[in-house]
């Protein structure tokens, strides 16, 4: 895919986002930020477009964070698993 320039709009402010991804994914990327944004602005009486996207960031992170921890709570399961599955077996054979 070539790189296209999609015009978005974050908070009221609009700007040109370039890069290989499809033009409706980064319209929607956009989308989920600006709501990111509005909800830092019902957060705090900041009016400060960086301290806003810092709190956004912040919250987007937070989500991530919450997101990727099961995956990594069963990735640690499934390594612990696997580790006495491969005792059983070398136990097994040497016997």
């Amino acid at each position: 895919m070539s790189d296209v320039v999609v015009p978005v709009e974050i908070l009221g402010q609009r700007y040109p986002i370039g890069g290989g991804l499809d033009a409706a994914y980064i319209q929607q990327l956009a989308s989920f930020v600006d709501e990111k944004m509005r909800a830092a602005v019902g957060q705090t009486s900041e009016s400060d477009s960086a301290r806003l996207a810092v709190i956004a960031a912040l919250n987007i992170a937070d989500e991530v964070f919450r997101l990727k921890a099961p995956a990594d709570a069963r990735d640690a399961a499934l390594a612990a698993r696997l580790r006495r599955l491969e005792d059983l077996i070398d136990a097994a054979l040497a016997d």
